[in-house]
């Protein structure tokens, strides 16, 4: 027989502990995010459908990006057992300087329109994170606003080489006159991709207002208050800013972009310069023979060309063309900390976030970016024990197998 007794008070009240409510909203929901997932859901619920499919979205049918996260979810770990790894050190040294985690902040357009914080936002969560930010062309905070928001941490500037290569230029030195240490040259972008869910939302700088904008904004007062109260949006490096995304982009990118542009950016940028949109072994080759710091693997967020190489399957065989001593940066898909162990473990030195980094904005500010930074931060140092390593160096391809679902029918199209 099960002996019973009434409870007493102290035990009962030590098993019933009331959490402390906390009154600040913010800080509420954002607490309440465990994963980057979780903030998108929180973004989605407090961003006009425009904005937040604009960071969302990828191209046509948005195959590149779905691919990307999917390359991901299928890792399989191999963890190593009876190693201790107690504490762990996510530190990385990349293109010349330190970054106390394995990623940085990718640059993002239209920044501000998301939430109006924007790139502010995002450069002083780097700096307190100690990781480097990245600002874009179409960025909505100037170059010297970034850097007034990060005086001390590491500042990166992504270039497009525009029609009117004077604008390019006069960028690259206003970056390097504000102490950038790294630039950026886009190469993915000769033309705008097809991003149907911004021609279907009418995705417009400034934005124009419909009917249905309008009443999609309505339950979101406090995006349209941030919006109305706040400097006037637009395009802080740029003059022309009237017209829908692809507009813009087709007006001010150059399809004859080439190999000479890129000699001419190298004697204007004093510091490290890597090229970013790289989708094949070949041209990977061909850019560490032609001296440049390195490299990011990316097919923009799967923005530009649908159906493109994924980043992270074609890693490795990158790794192995180019080498060890070649820098190699990757992007596009990542959603996770133990996306980013992955990617180190397969041969990356380094990784950036654009939507997740995203994601936290619209959830809820410079809170909000810091809130990923933590979840993220999380996710790798856990990773990292479970896997029995205690610092970046020891992560090897060993401890990754990349599960394959798409197998290429004859030669692959990833070295030519």
């Amino acid at each position: 027989m099960v002996q019973r007794q009434l409870p007493k008070p102290a035990e009962l009240f030590e098993l019933m502990q009331f959490k402390k409510p906390e009154l600040d909203g913010r800080k509420r929901r954002l607490d309440a995010a465990l994963t980057i997932y979780d903030l998108r859901t929180i973004a989605k619920r407090r961003t006009p459908k425009a904005a937040f499919d604009y960071t969302d979205g990828a191209a046509e049918g948005e195959l590149s990006l779905a691919r990307a996260r999917q390359a991901f979810e299928d890792v399989e770990f191999h963890p190593g057992i009876l190693k201790p790894a107690p504490t762990v050190d996510t530190s990385v040294e990349i293109l010349g300087g330190p970054s106390a985690l394995p990623f940085g902040i990718a640059p993002t357009g239209f920044t501000r329109l998301m939430q109006t914080e924007g790139e502010v936002a995002g450069a002083g969560a780097a700096a307190a994170a100690g990781i480097p930010f990245t600002l874009s062309t179409l960025g909505t905070t100037s170059i010297e606003g970034v850097k007034a928001a990060n005086p001390h941490g590491r500042n990166w500037f992504q270039l497009y080489v525009m029609r009117d290569r004077e604008i390019s230029y006069e960028l690259t030195r206003r970056a390097a006159a504000a102490g950038f240490d790294t630039l950026h040259f886009t190469v993915d972008t000769p033309v705008a991709g097809a991003r149907l869910r911004d021609k279907r939302n009418g995705f417009s700088i400034p934005p124009q207002l419909t009917l249905g904008t309008i009443v999609n904004a309505i339950p979101r007062p406090w995006w349209w208050y941030d919006f109305l109260t706040t400097p006037k949006l637009e395009f802080a490096s740029l003059s022309t800013t009237g017209g829908t995304v692809g507009e813009l982009l087709d007006a001010a990118m150059d399809p004859t972009i080439s190999y000479a542009d890129l000699d001419v950016i190298r004697d204007l940028w004093p510091g490290k310069i890597v090229v970013k949109g790289v989708q094949n072994v070949e041209d990977s080759v061909r850019l560490k023979d032609a001296g440049v710091d390195g490299i990011v693997l990316s097919n923009h967020g799967g923005r530009q060309l649908d159906r493109a190489p994924i980043p992270f399957h074609l890693l490795p065989q990158v790794r192995k063309a180019v080498g060890d001593d070649f820098t190699v940066m990757i992007d596009t898909g990542i959603m996770n900390g133990a996306d980013i162990v992955a990617s180190v473990a397969l041969g990356a030195d380094f990784t950036l976030i654009g939507r997740a980094y995203l994601y936290g904005l619209m959830a809820g500010g410079r809170q909000g970016v810091d809130r990923t930074i933590a979840i993220l931060r999380t996710e790798i140092e856990r990773t990292m024990r479970l896997l029995g390593v205690s610092s970046l160096a020891e992560l090897e391809p060993a401890h990754v197998t990349q599960l394959t679902r798409m197998v290429p029918l004859g030669e692959s199209i990833l070295v030519r």
